[in-house]
């Protein structure tokens, strides 16, 4: 399971567990709701610090990767890509191979 759906699952969890232990205090419903939010928000950045963490990482190499795939094609369009070994290079119009 990829840790976004963990740490979303893991704050939900915390949201529930939070409003389940307002319920019986004799408050208005929306105060309820907006001390289940604070609190679980609270708790989340102690108790979920793992996931979020490896969920920070997984973002920031999905960004690399995206990076890097937007400078090869930038690469390609320009015409300063060389093809990498084993793939053949990108024939033009013509049929002819790229040289």
């Amino acid at each position: 399971m990829s840790p976004a759906v963990k740490y979303t699952l893991g704050r939900i969890g915390l949201f529930a567990v939070v409003v389940l232990a307002l319920w019986p205090v004799d408050l208005n419903i929306f105060i309820k709701l907006m001390l289940a939010v604070a609190f679980s928000a609270a708790l989340a950045f102690f108790l979920l610090r793992g996931v979020r963490d490896q969920m920070a990482q997984q973002m920031a190499e999905a960004a690399e990767r995206r990076k890097a795939e937007k400078e090869r094609l930038r690469s390609a369009l320009a015409g300063d890509d060389q093809p990498a070994p084993g793939q053949s290079p990108v024939e033009p119009e013509n049929g002819e191979p790229k040289r």
